[in-house]
This record gives structure tokens, sequence and C-alpha cells, in this order.
């Protein structure tokens, strides 16, 4: 399922009981994000908030409602591409990395209908689009401060817009990247550009800089909610994020050209903000209280001058708050690793399953699980993993054996504490670092480590017996149960699993 707004997706959560309406005026600086740490921070991600009063920081109610905390829990993701629930996605994914030459006539036709729906999900180019429907352009109207854009944390340097798709084009072979990179208000026609080092549209900065041209960028911000994840989904290198946006909504995205560059933008989106980066010009960017849990410290970044704005009559402003998880940016990063676990696995296909704990901040900690099939097999998935794309950020990596259920962080910490011997089962390795991480001395270069917490083997110099782990016989599970269900109803519900 498509959706052609912010205000229809908001429509569906809130049909689904999955929204709450403020409808008092509520202050874009400091109190939305008040509001929405309280629902966040619930075990299942609380409820998504449309706040119909959006304050100004001038006092006005601003004419465009905020959503934010849409994405918040794992129901609420699988909505965002029209299920229920995630798994028939990733099924789709797996089988499409699975596709090999047909066998028969059957399988002939099962992959032609996964050609045919790829086909489908190839971006179309419309001449208008409803993103279009109000245009002003740079020094004709209030620019960026009529947006009720977030404060979000009191020692943040400005306003910030959260969940912007930033829309950049390699000068070189013309691909078009989707990025997403926050942006600090600086006033109502420039704001900063915080892509780091290793992002895409810095690296689309740079050739900018070595042609000494300056670098035209596009920023959509609402329409379909498949088009932010597709933005912040850690795809490989190559592949166009309109087209697995496509792919996930069912349908094609329809791209419109932008009135003053010549990059395409979703034609849905609720506000389109274009305008060009000059990689020469810097400007101190921060604080950002950001998703490590820490204030981001100021920093040089590009500066975005905006040269128009267009919007939909009905806009929505869809945005997020980062900050210590758990946060709606988790169930984000949740869906990614799910989505994208099966093409990891055709790489690695003794890989189990893949988590990033909340606690960990997305690559932080990265638990694995592997079919162990000889000496060393963990090593050999770590250096695999940091060799994988935005991988190489992973701090630590903790490999466990198939029968862990990697999801359960206590009994991964179990395996960690029991089967880990550290100066035989640890590896560091040096290599690039997040840019947030503020650990490392160095910013950009730190370390990372890996532990292997998998059974070992005499073949790996263990020598005495591994010992067997304590489990009940399945016999007698299964009898304790049929008593169970004789029982009182109370007696039998403080039973439940």
């Amino acid at each position: 399922m498509a959706y052609a707004s912010t205000r229809e997706w908001a429509r569906a959560l809130e049909s689904a009981g999955e929204l709450a309406r403020i409808p008092a005026p509520v202050a874009v600086e400091l109190e939305i994000t008040e509001f929405a740490g309280r629902q966040m921070k619930q075990p299942d991600g609380g409820k998504a908030l449309l706040f119909e009063k959006p304050v100004l920081p001038n006092g006005q109610v601003s004419a465009f409602p905020v959503l934010i905390n849409a994405y918040g829990s794992r129901r609420r993701m699988a909505f965002s591409m029209g299920m229920e629930e995630l798994s028939p996605m990733v099924g789709k994914i797996a089988a499409l990395t699975k596709a090999r030459a047909p066998q028969g006539w059957r399988e002939t036709l099962s992959l032609l209908g996964q050609a045919m729906e790829l086909r489908h999900a190839r971006p179309r180019r419309v001449d208008d689009g409803s993103c279009k429907e109000v245009i002003y352009r740079a020094k004709n109207g209030g620019g960026l401060d009529a947006l009720p854009i977030l404060k979000c944390w009191p020692r943040d340097g400005g306003r910030f817009v959260t969940l912007p798709v930033v829309v950049t084009r390699d000068p070189v072979t013309g691909s078009v990247n989707w990025g997403m990179y926050r942006m600090q208000i600086f006033d109502a026609w420039t704001t900063g550009m915080h892509w780091q080092m290793h992002k895409t549209g810095a690296r689309h900065a740079r050739l900018y800089r070595e042609k000494g041209e300056r670098m035209p960028v596009a920023v959509a911000i609402g329409g379909d909610p498949v088009h932010a994840f597709a933005a912040t989904a850690p795809l490989p290198d190559g592949v166009d994020e309109s087209l697995f946006a496509g792919f996930l909504r069912g349908q094609s995205v329809e791209l419109v050209k932008c009135e003053t560059n010549d990059l395409e933008v979703p034609a849905c989106a609720d506000f389109v903000i274009e305008g060009y980066v000059d990689p020469d010009e810097m400007r101190d960017e921060g604080p950002f209280g950001d998703h490590t849990g820490f204030y981001t410290p100021v920093d040089r970044y590009p500066v975005f001058h905006v040269t128009c704005i267009n919007h939909r009559r009905d806009a929505v402003y869809p945005c997020t708050v980062v900050g210590r998880p758990p946060m709606e940016d988790f169930y984000l990063g949740d869906a990614s690793v799910r989505l994208l676990l099966p093409v990891i696995q055709a790489t690695f296909p003794e890989i189990v399953d893949l988590a990033m704990p909340a606690e960990g901040v997305f690559h932080n900690l990265v638990f694995v699980s592997i079919r162990k099939q000889y000496p060393c097999h963990a090593f050999k998935i770590m250096n695999g993993l940091w060799g994988m794309g935005q991988m190489m950020f992973s701090k630590i990596i903790v490999v466990v054996d198939e029968g862990v259920d990697v999801h359960r962080t206590g009994d991964v910490l179990f395996r960690l504490g029991a089967n880990v011997d550290p100066q035989r089962d640890t590896v560091f390795i040096r290599g690039p670092s997040d840019s947030l991480d503020h650990a490392p001395a160095e910013p950009n270069v730190g370390s990372h480590m890996g532990l292997d917490a998998t059974a070992k083997w005499a073949s790996e110099g263990f020598r005495r017996a591994w010992p067997e782990e304590i489990h009940m016989d399945s016999e007698v599970a299964a009898r304790v149960d049929k008593i169970i269900s004789g029982l009182s109803p109370a007696v039998n519900h403080a039973f439940r699993k």
C-alpha cells in the first residue's frame, strides 16, 4: 500500500489506534520533545502524536500540524509499508537475493513475477505534483520561519530539520542519492547540511569541489513514509533509494523536477526545499542532542542556501527527536536490520540472525548468531562484517552460536559471560569510526572489538570437555503444561509465558 501524503499516513495510523491528537497549543521549542519522549520511552514505543497547534518561536500557531513518533514501533514500521508485520517483506527480499537461473517452468514463472514487481517499482517521472501546490522563491515569502521546525534539546544550537530526504547527484556518474542529514536553521533562507565525511552526500560535495562548481541540493519532507525510511536504510552502494522505496510501497515513486535546479523529488512530498551548497563554504553547526544520548559538539559543515520552498496546501510537517535510546529512530534501524539481513546472508550464509540492541545505539553493539563450521569461524564473520558498508562503524561485535536468540540481550550477555576467555576470544582492529562517536581520541578513527562467545572446540585449542547447558526435558515440560491448563484461571495466568 502506498500513502499519498503525510496527512493520509496520519489518518491511517489514527484508524489503527496508533495515533493520539494533541489539540492544545504546544511550543516547537522543547515542549514537543518532552511530549514525544514520554511516548518513545514506553516499552512498545507508545503512540504517534499529531500536534494540531504547534507554536512557533514568535508565538504564532503554525499553519502546519506536526507529526512525530510515526515510526516509533514495530507495528507502525510495518504499517508504513502497508502491512501488519514485516516478515512478508523480508521473505520477498530474501527471494530476490537467492534468484538464479530457473530450473523449470514453475521457477521461470516465479522469477518473472519478481522481475515484473521490480519493473513496477521503478520511479516514474511526472510533470507536476501536489508538492507544488504552493511555491515561493527566496526572499519572496516567510521562508523556513513559517515551518514548525523543532528545537529538540535545551543546549541545541538552534532549530533542526530532523526527518529530511536530502537529494544529491554524483556530477561524474549522474547517480542520485537520497540521504538523511540533519539541517540546523541559520536564518529563514540558510541552513547547515550535516553530512559526515563517510556519507554519500559528502562524497558528492567533494566531487563538486574538484570541479569548481556549486552543488544543487533538494530536500523532500513528508509524503509516503517509506521515502524517509529508504533514505535512512544502509543500502549497498549503487542501489537506488527511489527504487527501494517503490519496491517497499508496491508502487512506483512519482518524481517531479524541482523549480530552481534539475534534481527530482517525490511528487507527493508535503514540503520541498530547493537550493545549493557551495562546497568551499563552511560554518559552525551544533551543538545537537544526538542519538548517542550526548550532545554532538560544534563543528564545521557546509551551508545550504535555499532558493525555493514548495508545499502542499494541506501539508503536515513530519519530524523526529533523537536522544538516549530507545527513541523513534531505534525502530527505523531495527527495520533496516530485519529487511537487509537477507542481503548480508547472501554474502555470509552461515549467519542465522543479527541484532543491534537499543542500548548499543545502532552500530556500537552488534550481536550475530552463526552456524559454526570450522575453527575461528566467528573471527571470519567479524572481519567480513567490518568490511560491509556502514558495518565498518560497528564498535563491538559479539558472535554466538545458532541456538541463541540475539534479540534477547540477556541471552547474549549470558553467553558472553559464560563462554568467553578474554585473552583467547577477543580481537581488536583499528579503522574508521562514526563521526558522532565521542569516545575515540581522534575523530573518525578508532578501534573495534570482536568477541567470540561461541562454544569452543578442541580444534580451537580447548582441551577440556565443553560442559552441557542445563535444559528441562521436553516431556516434563509438556506434562506440567497439561497440569497448569487444568488449574484455575488466576493460577493459569500466573504461569503464562
